[in-house]
């Protein structure tokens, strides 16, 4: 079988966005129905680079799980290891919309949720090893089974190159933050990418400060740490190297897809062998073309328009 260059593990479900901006969901009249999931974006965001990319999780058994499987395929996403479990349904996710800047979430996957099913013996073990980057997120490790299925994934694939977790600390999904920095922290022994915001890597080695983060994320063993500082632009940081990355300004209509874009356009970035200044501009910019849109999955940019925009904005500053 040919290698896969993107498999992911995690976070699966519908998102239920309104198409009324500004109301809270009391006053909500128009929805839309979209693919959704952390890891399942970063997945869709990595097709639409021209990727092969492939998901490992479950949904439920109902017509919201077979949507997520027609919907992954039409993105050219592989569904070989999307399975379907007996009792919770898939889940599905809302949100408000107040631009710029605040769009709370509401989760419906308690008292779980299939993709926190994931069992470690249907782990597909040769795809793990073999993939350029196989990405996991933080949510993944909330509960078990599904936590030991990470740390199965992990121990198959060896601490081999561009192996991400993106720290994704949400504090819904951990009824004991400090039970999320320990399994945190030991997840941070199997991977060589470490992926967050300021207050994920809070969670993950104690610091926000970006700087200090960075290093701490190095310190532990990982070969790239990038620090995302929101309207401060982004930080990627090596043994060797530090590269810091302004903002990219758009006018924002949903920030909540814009760090699984920026997600998908590193993995297609690191693929490439490009430099780490260009893997993180062009993730960035990604990031903010998805955060211009309301959907997650349905407006992952390709490349080629990602590079035109790097590019128009280049020009508007000569």
């Amino acid at each position: 079988m040919t290698p896969y260059d993107l498999v992911a593990i995690g976070r699966c479900g519908v998102d239920i966005y309104p198409l009324d901006h500004g109301v809270g969901l009391e006053d909500v009249e128009r929805f839309g129905k979209f693919l959704g999931g952390s890891a399942t974006n970063v997945t869709v965001a990595a097709a639409r680079h021209g990727r092969r990319a492939a998901i490992i999780t479950r949904t439920g058994r109902d017509p919201f799980g077979r949507f997520i499987h027609r919907a992954l395929r039409g993105f050219g996403v592989d569904d070989t290891f999307v399975t379907e479990v007996d009792g919770p349904p898939t889940p599905v996710t809302f949100c408000e919309i107040f631009p710029p800047d605040r769009f709370p979430l509401y989760f419906y996957r308690y008292p779980t949720a299939p993709d926190l099913m994931i069992e470690a013996d249907e782990i597909p073990l040769e795809a793990v090893r073999t993939a350029g980057v196989l990405w996991a997120t933080v949510t993944g490790l909330s509960q078990e089974p599904s936590r030991s299925a990470h740390f199965a994934a992990w121990q198959a694939r060896g601490r081999r190159r561009h192996t991400v977790l993106d720290l994704d600390y949400r504090p819904m999904f951990w009824p004991d933050p400090g039970e999320a920095a320990a399994q945190v922290g030991k997840a941070l022994d199997h991977v060589t990418v470490a992926v967050g915001n300021r207050e994920e890597c809070a969670v993950a080695v104690g610091e926000s400060e970006p700087t200090r983060a960075a290093d701490a994320l190095l310190e532990r063993g990982v070969e790239l740490a990038i620090v995302k500082r929101g309207p401060e632009g982004v930080l990627a940081a090596t043994a060797d190297e530090r590269v810091e990355v302004p903002p990219f300004p758009v006018d924002v209509v949903n920030g909540l897809g814009a760090g699984d874009a920026f997600g998908g356009a590193l993995v297609h970035g690191l693929l490439a062998g490009w430099d780490l200044r260009r893997v993180v501009r062009f993730a960035n910019v990604a990031g903010a073309i998805v955060a211009s849109r309301l959907e997650c999955a349905d407006a992952m940019p390709a490349e080629a328009e990602v590079t035109a925009v790097m590019n128009g904005r280049l020009e508007g500053e000569r």
